[in-house]
């Protein structure tokens, strides 16, 4: 029996199991008794050492000792600090160093813990359920000496008051545009903001706007362009959003490429950071030839432990359907231990949505920010059509999660990897652009004349590459504002057995 639209988040659910045996472990009972924290440290370690993807890493409870983090304050910095020990266990045989890890980082590439859940954003201007409460802009300085509106969200202030990436910010509240990332962020952040702007034409406009609440789409922009003599479909996404809300944005978007004759199409990725798998899953449906229906799009592989039920620890995991309702299984309340967590079951096959049938070749425009459900839209498609990444090296995130309440926080553990129908999914030093160039701030997305679109249409119409006129004229872009990225490749599906 199969159950889809299943709920992983449990933020706000108390779950402490440090009174039970770890019967898939080592044996050793942790102590009955602690403070708040203790217990919360104590079930971190011991649901990690039965789902976490790279369970076997970890040492015994006595030899992990978490309690030990109980001095660290404040309790969620006592959490990532014991977060930061489980993780930095996970050796990758290829790398000698952890998989979380990379020169540079210092804390884990791929799990976390979070206050309450993720579904409204981990700290992000816009979370995954689309809601937002700010200005709605983020920012970029380009060579050190000017600064460009980096990107607009749909439905904001910003949007509203005529904002679009690539206009040039000329002043800032009555006085020239600083480059100081601290002052740009906080001026980001204010209820107010006054801005000078130059358009592409050249002329000045003079805009304020305020903090609001807003609801944003995920889809940035859409539109049909010209390479050469073939039309091709654009669309650049801003994130992976709750299926619910993304469906009905991106069937609008590809309602308008379907019966076009279209055979080519850029997905413009550079700022999505990920989401929930199953909406990257629809866009894959959306996108797919129509002769690749019932194909394999790809499989998830949790640990050994969870394939072979031996992960006694999901029983304090009640199994709520997507109304946040019990789900029974012979008469009795299901938990996360009656789930399948077999690579068959968690096989998913191409299912063809609307009329875009025809698609040959896909460019993805790709940056550092382009992560984990981002990057398994990619990997998935690899298989059956050409595939090009335009754009700098993505993130690296083949690895995905679901929520586990810990008291007032979620952690979200590294639990599964996803690979595609060659089995292929090892991209943790992130997928090399085949096309190298610079993100071009200067233009907003889906303007023929950016730098990275630009490439992208030569490509397709297969006309001799231009030196990249952008990439001479911007060779730095630091990025301020608007987002902290969430990283992330949310499942919210599970199969009963």
């Amino acid at each position: 029996m199969h159950k889809r639209g299943i709920l992983f988040f449990l933020a706000g659910c108390i779950v402490f199991t440090t009174c039970k045996k770890n019967d898939a472990g080592d044996g050793v009972t942790p102590p009955p008794a602690g403070t708040r924290l203790e217990l919360s440290l104590d079930s971190l370690y011991l649901y990690a050492k039965e789902t976490y993807l790279w369970y076997q890493s970890l040492p015994d409870y006595n030899s992990f000792a978490p309690r030990q983090y109980a001095a660290t304050s404040p309790d969620m910095t006592a959490l990532q600090t014991a977060l930061q020990a489980i993780t930095s266990k996970a050796i990758n045989p290829a790398t000698g160093i952890s998989f979380e890890y990379r020169t540079g980082y210092f804390q884990p590439l791929y799990s976390f813990i979070a206050k309450g859940n993720i579904i409204t954003g981990r700290s992000a201007s816009v979370g995954l359920d689309d809601k937002g409460n700010d200005l709605g802009l983020g920012v970029a300085v380009a060579n050190n000496t000017d600064v460009y509106i980096r990107f607009v969200e749909p439905g904001s202030p910003a949007a509203a008051a005529g904002l679009t990436r690539g206009m040039k910010i000329v002043e800032m509240n009555g006085v020239p545009a600083t480059t100081s990332s601290e002052e740009l962020k906080s001026m980001l952040e204010a209820s107010s903001l006054s801005l000078l702007v130059q358009n592409k034409a050249g002329s000045l406009l003079p805009v304020s706007i305020n903090r609001a609440s807003y609801t944003a789409s995920p889809v940035l922009k859409a539109s049909i362009l010209d390479a050469g003599s073939k039309k091709v479909a654009y669309i650049a996404l801003a994130r992976f959003s709750e299926t619910a809300n993304a469906q009905g944005a991106l069937q609008q978007a590809f309602s308008s490429f379907g019966n076009k004759g279209i055979s080519n199409l850029v997905i413009d990725l550079r700022y999505n950071a990920g989401g929930y798998v199953e909406t990257a899953q629809y866009l894959a449906n959306l996108a797919a030839p129509a002769s690749i229906n019932a194909q394999v799009m790809y499989t998830e592989h949790y640990n050994n432990l969870l394939q072979q039920g031996k992960a006694p620890i999901l029983k304090q995991i009640p199994y709520l359907d997507a109304n946040r309702q019990p789900v029974y299984v012979n008469g009795r309340p299901a938990t996360y231990a009656d789930a399948d967590y077999t690579v068959k079951g968690n096989t998913y096959r191409f299912d063809k949505k609307g009329d875009l049938n025809g698609i040959r070749s896909v460019v993805f425009i790709v940056s550092g920010s382009t992560a984990s459900a981002s990057e398994q839209l990619i990997n998935c498609l690899k298989p059956y059509v050409d595939v090009k990444l335009v754009g700098s090296t993505t993130y690296g995130k083949p690895v995905g999660f679901f929520g586990i309440g810990i008291d007032v926080y979620t952690a979200y553990l590294a639990q599964f990897r996803i690979r595609n129908a060659r089995d292929e999914g090892d991209y943790y030093a992130g997928f090399t652009p085949d096309f190298p160039a610079m993100d071009d701030v200067t233009h907003d997305f889906g303007d023929p004349e950016e730098n990275c679109l630009q490439q992208a249409l030569q490509y397709i119409s297969r006309s001799p590459f231009r030196s990249g006129r952008q990439d001479m004229r911007i060779h730095t872009v630091t990025s301020v504002g608007g987002r902290e990225l969430f990283t992330g490749m949310i499942e919210t599906r599970v199969p009963l057995k």
